[in-house]
């Protein structure tokens, strides 16, 4: 039957495609859909195996196509078969020709129940039977898994066992992603199925691969190098943009998308292999997937680590409610980034200071995406400034939709008339202008398909011919997982920031960068009511309000450390125009790490040379050992300023080779000191944090203040250890002009809560003794500690 099927087929077609190769022109293909009426097959699989079909049919192959599943046969057949009929013939191909083909594409489909051992066994044995009736020689074997990760291993053991074809036909099966969703697991799968398939076997799919102009960068790259080579280095690039813009939601894929977020679903796989393409070695032969593997894993290997500043995240508004309802969780509070703007770099000469980004996100104003090579312009035009010379130097790979619409590459006519040597591709002469990234359209030399193919359907053909060179190698895999996990790491605790979606996000996602770091740049947050319990101006800002009757700033911890941060600036200025100095006390602890790291990096116009720095706190151990707040505060801090060494005060909590002795009198030189520096013993600032037990600077919970009198310095005894702490007292910290207590962490949620209940006067919360006779007390708590 088959065998009349294919001779009927040569026979109408005319024989065409004689370029195929011999291995292609003959033997049975068995194609395996598992997950065979799924969405993913539904959409795009079995269209794609249609035109397999289609091109291969007429050069000797036969084929047979089953839909496998979990379901029984008799409920899954009319499913599986509907979803067959749905397929169309490709453009030039007759109606007459398309009817006989389809009805021959469902003669030789049929829908399996696949889900024990003895399924595959039956599987098998069906295929061998065929085979021996028909006479057939068998080419291959092909095994599409579009199920779940966490199926593959024993589905790919299955298979192993059962399904492997002997003597010389091949097996290949094709796993999507995702791979894993860390290093870890991603080398666990691996493993496990390296344990059933060899290398060779498994082509792991990323359809961005599939997409006509991805595909294209590495010919490009080659046919235009004489114009490239000159200028593809970090002293003519000023940035590489690859972008990814959706405007769905992810409605429907909640349960999916809440577990991955957009970094695992879209960057670090499909942008992270655009980047590859763009900046890896050029291959002498592009086709080779041994040298382009082996190219990309140098590429990867070359990559500067990405950790926390090296990302912004967001999250659009309407997110967490459907979180809520599609998992049925009240009250989850999702921190999944449905946003993300990443900054990468390599570690090489050629792209040394090149700036990577890498963005996509949903609900954003418009679909699109490209990956654009923005060029450095050294021509200033003075008068005309429409001039070519004037206008963006730049290399667009457009993947469709946008303005455009249509995936094309375009080269900004003042760089160079690129080279159309792909018998694929055409030059677009004519122009309907529209604007692409700044230029209009006839600005540019713009190239586009002859003919545009679907992704998948491109992929399927090259796993039917045994090209890898598309695909995902184990080794790629792992080392992009590698550049990835410490970064996803480092966000596990952040909160993105909250847009609306749309048009209405407007600037809110816009990015700059500062040298290794990339920041949003405006500061505005946006917080919906029922996140913030109560009402914000406009819908989005930092917010303002009171705290146990005293001023509070919240905000996510990001925008509150920069608030924070100015706001000390701002005492620091108006200390040094009014008396020419400014005294700040700075508590210890992990609490202000952040605001260090913000004043050094960010803050480059602070009055360091006018400012006295004295320390809230101390822990009683040398200043050379990492538990010593002073250590803390050199390290993040002090050695990155310009600040006088004899304006920094350390508390003296080692004299005579001893620790916190209280005859050696450490604190009232201390307490000396200050009065002797500081007018009237009133800081100009005092920066506090709030301990879990409710403790301030090194005043614990049980402590009782009026013993110490009217002393200023202290030594004090923690919970565990007796004497080991020398502290500011009430008395000091209450003189000062601004007192700053900033509270951040999930953790401190319900220390938050309970202060907000206590009374003033509790000996179990020493912090609500913080009052400030004749200054400020401002509470910096940011959304974790504020709202859990």
């Amino acid at each position: 039957m088959l065998i009349a099927i294919v001779l009927l087929l040569v026979a109408f077609c005319g024989g065409r495609g004689e370029e195929a190769s011999k291995e292609q022109r003959s033997g049975h293909v068995s194609v395996v859909v598992v997950g065979g009426t799924g969405d993913l097959a539904r959409k795009y699989l079995w269209q794609g195996f249609f035109q397999l079909y289609e091109n291969q049919v007429s050069r000797g192959n036969s084929f047979s196509f089953y839909g496998g599943g979990l379901s029984p046969a008799e409920k899954a057949t009319p499913v599986f078969f509907e979803i067959m009929k749905a397929v169309n013939c490709s453009m030039g191909v007759s109606q007459e020709l398309c009817a006989i083909l389809k009805e021959q594409f469902l003669r030789l489909s049929q829908y399996r129940q696949l889900k024990t051992t003895e399924d595959y066994q039956d599987l098998a044995r069906h295929i061998e039977e065929q085979l021996h009736q028909e006479g057939m020689t068998e080419a291959g074997r092909l095994f599409y898994l579009s199920v779940p990760a966490f199926a593959y291993a024993d589905i790919a053991e299955k298979i192993n066992s059962t399904c492997r074809p002997t003597g010389g036909p091949w097996l290949r099966v094709v796993l999507e992603k995702p791979f894993g969703h860390d290093y870890r697991s991603a080398q666990v799968l691996a493993t496990q199925l390296r344990n059933s398939l060899n290398e060779e076997e498994m082509y792991r799919i990323d359809h961005y691969l599939g997409k006509q102009v991805v595909s294209k960068i590495l010919p490009f790259r080659r046919e235009n190098r004489k114009h490239l080579d000159p200028i593809w280095n970090r002293h003519h690039i000023q940035r590489i943009e690859i972008v990814l813009k959706e405007t769905l939601d992810v409605k429907g894929r909640i349960a999916f998308y809440n577990e991955y977020g957009v970094i695992r679903d879209v960057l670090q796989n499909h942008l992270t292999e655009v980047m590859t393409l763009l900046t890896m070695k050029l291959p002498a032969n592009v086709s080779n997937s041994e040298e382009v593997h082996r190219n990309k894993l140098q590429l990867l290997s070359s990559m500067l680590p990405l950790g926390k500043n090296q990302a912004v995240v967001g999250q659009y508004q309407a997110y967490q409610t459907e979180v809520q309802q599609e998992l049925n969780k009240t009250n989850h509070a999702s921190l999944t980034p449905t946003f993300a703007a990443v900054l990468a770099h390599v570690d090489e000469a050629r792209y040394e200071g090149v700036p990577i980004l890498l963005i996509s996100g949903k609900m954003l104003d418009e679909r699109v995406g490209y990956a654009r090579i923005l060029f450095k312009n050294d021509v200033f035009c003075l008068q005309n400034h429409n001039t070519v010379h004037c206008k963006p130097k730049q290399i667009v790979f457009y993947f469709g939709h946008g303005s455009l619409q249509y995936p094309a590459v375009l080269v900004s006519k003042n760089l160079f008339q690129p080279a159309v040597t792909d018998q694929g591709w055409k030059e677009v002469t004519e122009h309907n202008d529209v604007s692409v990234l700044g230029l209009q359209s006839s600005d540019y030399y713009v190239q586009t398909p002859v003919k545009q193919k679907e992704a998948y359907a491109e992929l399927i053909s090259h796993i039917f011919a045994g090209r890898k060179n598309n695909f995902i190698s184990t080794e790629n895999l792992l080392a992009s997982w590698v550049l990835w996990t410490p970064l996803l790491s480092s966000l596990t605790s952040s909160f993105p920031r909250i847009y609306p979606g749309g048009v209405d996000n407007g600037d809110m996602l816009d990015v700059h960068l500062k040298g290794k770091e990339i920041l949003f740049s405006s500061e505005v947050v946006i917080i919906s009511p029922d996140q913030v319990g109560g009402n914000t101006v406009n819908g989005f800002q930092v917010m303002q309000g009171k705290f146990r009757n005293s001023d509070m700033v919240s905000a996510w911890s990001e925008e509150l450390v920069e608030r924070l941060a100015a706001d000390m600036q701002e005492a620091a200025e108006a200390a040094v125009n009014e008396g020419g100095v400014f005294h700040l006390a700075l508590s210890g602890g992990s609490t202000p790490l952040a605001l260090f790291h913000r004043l050094a990096l960010h803050h480059f116009s602070f009055p360091w040379r006018d400012t006295h720095l004295w320390m809230v706190d101390e822990r009683c151990v040398p200043q050379t050992e990492l538990e010593s707040n002073f250590y803390t505060l050199h390290q993040h801090l002090l050695q990155h300023v310009r600040i006088p060494y004899y304006n920094i005060h350390p508390m003296p909590v080692q004299l005579n080779e001893r620790l916190c002795v209280e005859e050696d009198g450490g604190a009232l030189l201390y307490e000396n000191e200050l009065n002797k520096l500081v007018n009237g013993s009133s800081f100009h600032f005092v920066l506090l944090g709030v301990g879990y037990d409710g403790h301030t600077a090194s005043l614990f919970p049980g402590s009782k203040p009026e013993e110490f009198g009217e002393s200023l310095v202290v030594l004090t005894e923690s919970p565990a250890k007796p004497h080991q702490r020398m502290s500011l007292t009430f008395s000091a910290i209450n003189r000062a002009r601004r007192v700053a207590l900033l509270v951040m962490g999930k953790g401190k949620h319900e220390l938050i809560t309970q202060l907000s209940r206590v009374k003033d006067k509790s000996d179990k919360y020493p912090v609500i003794g913080v009052k400030p006779a004749n200054g400020r007390l401002v509470w910096y708590i940011d959304y974790d500690a504020l709202l859990g």
